[in-house]
């Protein structure tokens, strides 16, 4: 897209900034459940057949009033025993609970568990530390003390803070940015036991996650290179491999597809990032980001979430080199099962097909073997790219000099924009040629599907000047892909038509409000969190709903019939999210809110002898302890 056509979104972007700051088939419905009972979670639901009514299960833990069974899916009961596939174990049941007392400020984010020590490491960006907590007794998770990352003293390196933490083998590895967070960050090393640094690994810049191989050998760092506000540095994305046992790393980066970045966009990869001030386009190694990574069960390969581009990178772990960037493609949401409700002013939960394409862009993703093939799960959660600096320039004219588009927003302040790809579906000028009229009143409704927030990246047709195909974030769903990137199973619409079913007055809230349909323009529940483990020879996922809260719950065994299992949450909708915010109830009153980090332990690595997922829910601070049935 040329610059001016970006300095023209810029200032759509603006506009509406200020605007809204004053402001397979779906089966037929099926019947009422019964009321939840409460207690420990009951036997499940029988799986409704194509649409067909499911039997009613016995609840589970804090069981609310069930509500109306789901199209096409398995039978419902209350909001935390929504129970489906029968007799086999696989659900969650909440035994602990720790609260950092951090409301809206990362006070809980990134866990890690350590099987010799017992001990859970939490990141709590609140206070720039790492939560040490006791899981000695899972039902009574205490915090024993905190590392702080900047009291480790690494030669000419300045600590900008933890993002994330893993642990093997004794040992504690943690990505910690750099104060100027476009400059190369380090990974540390702890000893679990004693929590004496060991050791610091020079990384990329802004190393965002870190792992290590089944193992234990290496430690690999996603390391996503975000460009500064102005948009002036961007440094290269990267993964960063380092043999523990030497604390020597090597980088695999992704210079070798600078030359190739017309296939790559050929192929659907996202690559748009743009210099304002210099007036150029970053290059491929520049503009892809690295977000998470999961290893092959055999150690040799490592799969990293390109999310903003919407693509997946292979790794040779041994050569550390960039193998494959794979475009994921985009979800149909004019095909039903994979509806969504886009519209925020009704006040109703609505789930329906609309001409709107959807980016899967996952955030957390896993990986598993099945029949000895390797397969790719991931929360399609959706992330746009938005740079501005406010009152960073004296005057429009020096935000002008600096190739931005300046704004006064209703406080009198001067907001310069420099790259933006936000806007509302009903701005966009579309090609009539491409969607009947119906369509085009549809999204250009203001009121309605018109307030969708979507792209201005994809889609646009250059020389008409208009778009062709609408595009919005994430893709309100989990998914599976084979090693090669094909799509295996996606859930579809589920997630939004099981919250529909579980809490019809609190459908798409967000994660610091409780008001009805306040994310369905944006992202839905947006799915982050993930974590895929097996129990009695099952493989399932936990997939955690950023905005939504709560848990699903799928038998992914057989990557290509992926069972729905349990919806599950203890948020408390009734609780004044505005007395929390204000300091005049505890951080984590309303339940757990935005679930972003999340691990499984197995029965033989956890303490009690049971299979046991961890959640750190950043919004509410708390880190909560569940128990797998």
């Amino acid at each position: 897209m040329s610059l001016d056509m970006w300095k023209k979104s810029a200032l759509t972007i603006a506009m509406a900034a200020t605007l809204a700051a004053c402001a397979g088939d779906d089966g037929k419905d099926g019947q009422n459940g019964k009321d939840g009972l409460n207690g420990s979670n009951g036997a499940a639901g029988a799986p409704g057949t194509n649409g067909q009514n499911g039997t009613d299960g016995s609840n589970g833990q804090d069981g609310a009033t069930g509500q109306n069974g789901i199209d096409g899916i398995d039978g419902i009961d209350g909001i935390d025993g929504i129970d489906g596939k029968d007799g086999i174990s696989g659900k969650l049941v909440q035994i602990g609970r720790y609260e950092s007392g951090i409301f809206d400020d990362g006070g809980a984010e990134i866990v890690a568990f350590d099987a010799t020590t017992d001990k859970l490491f939490v990141v709590n960006s609140g206070i720039s530390k790492i939560d040490v907590l006791d899981l000695t007794d899972p039902a009574n998770p205490t915090k024993l003390s905190t590392i702080d990352v900047a009291a480790a003293t690494v030669a000419g390196f300045t600590a900008g803070g933890a993002n994330s933490v893993a642990t093997k083998n004794g040992t504690l590895a943690v990505a910690v940015e750099n104060d100027n967070k476009q400059a190369k960050g380090q990974v540390y090393f702890y000893n679990t036991d004693t929590l004496a640094f060991e050791a610091a690994v020079e990384a990329g810049a802004l190393p965002d996650m870190v792992t290590f191989t089944h193992d234990g050998a290496k430690v690999l760092a996603a390391n996503e290179g975000e460009p500064n506000d102005m948009y002036t540095v961007d440094p290269e994305g990267s993964v960063t491999i380092i043999d523990v046992a030497t604390k020597t790393a090597t980088t695999a980066d992704f210079t070798d597809f600078n030359a190739l970045e017309q296939d790559l966009l050929d192929a659907g990869v996202r690559i748009f990032g743009y210099d304002f001030v210099n007036d150029e386009a970053s290059t491929v190694a520049q503009d892809l980001e690295p977000e998470y990574i999961t290893v092959s069960e055999d150690n040799t390969k490592a799969f990293v979430a390109l999310q903003e581009n919407n693509a997946l990178a292979v790794v040779d772990i041994a050569t550390s080199d960039v193998t494959e960037i794979i475009a994921l493609g985009y979800k149909d949401h004019s095909v039903q099962g994979n509806g969504i409700d886009g519209v925020r002013d009704d006040k109703l939960a609505i789930i329906e097909t609309v001409p709107v394409f959807g980016m899967y862009q996952p955030d957390s993703i896993s990986s598993y073997t099945f029949n000895g093939k390797t397969y790719i799960v991931t929360a399609n959660e959706g992330d746009a790219r938005e740079y501005l600096t406010k009152n960073e320039v004296a005057d429009e004219a020096a935000c002008e000099t600096a190739g931005g588009i300046d704004f006064e927003d209703d406080d009198g302040d001067l907001l310069c924009f420099y790259f933006v790809e936000e806007e509302r579906v009903r701005k966009l000028d579309l090609n009539i040629d491409n969607f009947s009229s119906d369509e085009q009143a549809k999204l250009a409704d203001k009121d309605g599907l018109g307030d969708l927030t979507v792209t201005l990246v994809n889609g646009y047709n250059e020389g008409n000047d208009n778009y062709d195909e609408v595009y919005s974030y994430g893709a309100r769903s989990f998914s599976i892909w084979n090693e090669n990137g094909d799509l295996v199973f996606d859930s579809g619409d589920q997630f939004e038509q099981i919250v529909a079913d579980a809490t019809p007055f609190y459908f798409n809230v967000s994660n610091d409000n409780a008001k009805i349909d306040n994310r369905s323009d944006n992202k839905g529940p947006e799915p982050e969190g993930l974590t895929v483990g097996t129990v009695a020879d099952h493989t399932y996922a936990y997939i955690g709903l950023e905005r939504q809260g709560g848990i699903m719950v799928y038998d992914i065994t057989n990557p290509f019939a992926p069972q729905f299992i349990q919806y599950t949450s203890n948020r408390d909708f009734s609780v004044d999210m505005d007395e929390v915010d204000a300091g005049n109830l505890p951080a984590g009153a309303a339940g757990d809110l935005a679930p972003e980090g999340m691990t499984f332990i197995s029965a033989d690595d956890s303490p009690n002898g049971k299979p046991l997922v961890i959640v750190g829910n950043e919004v509410s601070g708390t880190t909560t302890v569940y128990e797998v049935k």
